[in-house]
């Protein structure tokens, strides 16, 4: 099947009615660590939390009353999970979703909350897809593809026509790509309307569905390994995501677990957004600098989702401040008596620094009963201000060895 710009237009006048037309106001920090003039397509705040909702409303308002009656079944990591439930609430349609195990746990609750039967089946989404297959055949449900169905394309499509009414002189968009519907819809759409914009996308190293496919030249699956970004963990684009998207994307750029977590963590501090690690990946690739054909340029980011486990944010930003060079970690050895460990505190306090948590340990260090280890945990400014102050404790006699974070990725400062 083909996709056409109408059927696009079709979908924004179908799903109307039930979705936010989400705002994409133009974000000056962003903007200045980017490198470009950054606008930001909200989609996260949609009712449930993503851009999911366009395309799971368009595909149940296309289904015969008999299929409507009977029900829908789907395999989701989450969002299209949610914007299905929620929209099948509204038009009283009957809902099954299968989600891997590895869905977080707010996703799947609050698809019971919308009144969805959520079953959690599978380590992978691949498995996941094989049991709601099942389940369609069995019971005789309409299987909705998350990311492959024509309903739901061009219903993630009515994204991009929102951002050139928004942003009319737009010159590039910045989508996540998952499955590959949302980036199928979008450049369906933008390019059919203007064609000079660019259409660049942004994958997680460790799921490079679309990457490989662009190499083999067809559909190719690929290994998936845990990301933060768990939205966009699909081992398999769809095909007729990947030909329509195919030869109206620029170019596919991929971004690492440090970049994503960075991203996330500028999004709460600069732009007060929670996001997830799929909506945060366009972030990652401008910050990173791996889309340097955007610098200066009117850029659209497309924050596709915000739902994230508080709990699982809190390590991510834990994390980030780490890769951000503002939480360290080392081990010091001080002379075990009066005065030694506050000759370390008072250095680390002239620093500028502050100390986090700090476990003064005498049993297991070493053979030399006049000394200490101490493992610390300190605030700080950047990388720069860590190395200065591991340099002025070993100027000081304190012997210090730190727990290692990996080199940062590059332009990744704050501005």
């Amino acid at each position: 099947m083909t996709l056409t710009l109408a059927d696009v237009h079709a979908a924004k006048v179908r799903i109307a009615s039930g979705i936010y037309y989400s705002p994409c106001p133009e974000s000056i920090p962003l903007s200045e660590i980017a490198g470009c003039r950054v606008y930001c397509k909200l989609d996260y705040l949609q009712r449930t939390g993503s851009f999911k909702e366009r395309g799971a409303r368009n595909a149940l308002l296309l289904l015969p009353e008999e299929k409507r009656r009977r029900g829908v079944v789907s395999a989701s990591a989450g969002n299209h999970a949610l914007g299905l439930a929620y929209h099948g609430k509204l038009l009283d349609v009957p809902v099954t979703v299968v989600m891997p195990r590895f869905a977080p746990l707010i996703k799947h609750t609050t698809c019971r909350r919308l009144g969805a039967k959520v079953i959690l089946q599978g380590e992978s989404f691949q498995q996941a897809f094989e049991h709601a297959q099942q389940l369609a055949t069995q019971l005789q449900l309409t299987y909705i593809h998350g990311f492959d169905d024509p309903a739901i394309i061009a219903g993630q499509g009515t994204v991009g026509l929102e951002i050139l009414e928004q942003v009319p002189d737009v010159e590039a968009v910045v989508v996540p790509i998952g499955g590959g519907g949302l980036v199928a819809g979008v450049a369906l759409a933008v390019k059919s309307l203007a064609p000079d914009v660019q259409i660049l996308g942004v994958e997680p190293k460790r799921a490079q569905g679309f990457v490989a496919s662009l190499a083999a030249g067809q559909v190719e699956p690929v290994e998936v390994r845990p990301t933060v970004a768990d939205g966009l963990a699909v081992s398999r684009i769809g095909s007729l995501a990947f030909e329509t998207a195919r030869s109206r994307v620029d170019e596919v750029v991929t971004v690492g677990e440090d970049e994503l977590s960075l991203a996330m963590l500028r999004l709460v501090e600069l732009e007060k957004s929670v996001v997830e690690g799929a909506g945060a990946a366009p972030l990652a690739a401008l910050m990173s600098g791996k889309l340097p054909q955007t610098a200066g340029k009117r850029t659209v980011m497309i924050l596709s989702g915000g739902n994230i486990d508080p709990l699982i944010l809190t390590r991510i930003i834990e994390k980030a401040l780490v890769a951000d060079g503002r939480l360290c970690r080392f081990t010091a050895v001080v002379a075990d008596r009066p005065g030694g460990l506050a000759k370390l505190t008072q250095i680390v306090a002239d620093s500028g620094a502050s100390i986090q948590e700090i476990t003064h340990d005498r049993a297991f260090s070493g053979p030399d009963v006049g000394a200490a280890n101490v493992l610390c945990t300190v605030e700080t400014a950047d990388r720069q201000h860590v190395e200065r102050l591991y340099e002025t404790l070993g100027q000081a006699g304190i012997s210090v060895t730190p727990l290692k974070f990996p080199p940062p990725p590059p332009q990744l400062s704050r501005g």
